[in-house]
């Protein structure tokens, strides 16, 4: 397939902070595809460019690969990070890359006539022929980067399994709504703002309050069987110089980790914790891991979905579960392959969406394509409602 034209403008996510749409003409048709932002991010991500960058590595990009014929999403991602030459896509973007990859797989599902998720299943995960339906993490309190109030953890999630796709959703607006009833009481009847996943933001007695708050409205709802909670701690931002700054002490790894086995403990329905330490505080992981053995352990900023950082982390029994965020990495070949090294290791899966969103939904396709344990989309609400809706279409069937 021959790319006849890219062009790039400028958007702007759900933070309201610009980011970038790709317009890609392939079989003298268009395909787009807008490319998200993290605030929280691991140090090792793809490099993210400006749009005034942006303009100047496409000009260099459609230099190389107007007119070219690229037989698969590979070929087109190996020419791209050929080009680019570096470990974290400094000299093209790794916005930019993304935006042209996924717009790219976009038109080859065209002229195939398929599904994204299809044409994505057809070349990285062939041997997947079964769709398993995965769990959806909806971040409903916010802390942490992604919140202004007391809280340390970026994320109290609920996760919704078991029933049909649509009635999980419909769960999790009803709870959500619920939810905002409660904290507004909480609040002495006053709104309570929301942070930039849409989780809502106020402060709290300490770190686990939230979690008693969420249990509680799972429970009387009724809700134990087809609800549990995960916690995002996103743990660098409040690391410094050596220590760990939580609920008002310093802690080392080790009283850290008491401290999560401690919330473990206290909680029957907390199951998973993402980024429970640092992003170079790898024994720290190891350390939980022993302590939780049946606990996802979950890397992120760890492996900025990296199959080589998750082939190592797996090896050192570092972790159990992985995020993964294309825009990390910067090519829909690479997150394919951090995909294709979990699952060598047996690691759960998590497909993420990044705090500043827009309304392209490819993750989703990703998630399907490659039979995702789970998907993180944030609150059902505002922006994030697309990749919800797009969740519906395309696993109409129950799980």
């Amino acid at each position: 397939m021959k790319i006849q034209d890219i062009t790039v403008r400028k958007i702007f996510d759900s933070r309201g902070e610009p980011t970038i749409e790709i317009s890609l003409k392939a079989g003298n048709r268009w395909f787009f595809a807008s490319v998200p932002s993290g605030k929280s991010r691991g140090s090792r991500e793809a490099k993210v460019f400006s749009f005034a960058e942006v303009v100047r590595a496409l000009a260099r990009i459609r230099q190389v690969i107007l007119k070219k014929d690229f037989s698969s999403i590979r070929a087109l991602d190996s020419a791209l990070i050929r080009l680019d030459g570096t470990a974290k896509k400094s000299r093209l973007g790794g916005n930019l890359m993304l935006g042209i990859s996924v717009a790219f797989a976009r038109a080859r599902a065209a002229a195939e006539n398929k599904e994204v998720w299809q044409i994505l299943r057809k070349e990285f995960f062939p041997g997947d022929s079964k769709t398993k339906v995965p769990r959806i993490f909806a971040n409903v309190i916010n802390g942490g980067a992604h919140a202004d109030n007391n809280l340390d953890i970026q994320e109290y999630m609920v996760v919704a399994r078991g029933a049909s796709v649509r009635a999980r959703v419909e769960n999790l607006i009803d709870f959500y709504s619920r939810l905002g009833a409660v904290l507004k009481k909480k609040n002495s009847g006053r709104g309570v703002p929301v942070g930039d996943e849409g989780g809502y933001s106020l402060d709290f007695k300490n770190n686990f309050e939230p979690i008693l708050v969420l249990e509680n409205l799972i429970r009387t709802r009724g809700l134990t069987n087809n609800f549990s909670l995960a916690l995002d701690a996103a743990a660098t931002g409040f690391f410094a110089r050596g220590s760990y700054i939580f609920g008002g002490k310093k802690l080392t790894s080790a009283r850290l980790a008491g401290e999560y086995a401690h919330y473990f403990e206290k909680s029957r329905i907390l199951f998973s914790i993402e980024d429970p330490f640092a992003e170079r505080d790898a024994a720290g992981f190891s350390l939980t891991r022993k302590k939780m053995p049946r606990v996802w352990i979950v890397g992120d900023d760890l492996t900025v979905t990296n199959s080589s950082e998750i082939k190592k982390h797996a090896e050192r029994k570092t972790i159990n579960a992985v995020i993964i965020k294309p825009n990390q990495i910067g090519t829909v070949s690479e997150a394919a392959d951090a995909i294709l090294a979990a699952n060598q290791y047996g690691l759960k899966t998590i497909i993420s969406h990044r705090s500043g969103e827009t309304e392209d939904a490819f993750i989703i396709h990703l998630a399907k394509a490659s039979g995702a344990d789970g998907v993180k989309i944030g609150a059902p609400t505002r922006e994030r409602m697309a990749k919800y809706n797009e969740l519906i279409r395309l696993y109409p069937v129950r799980s």
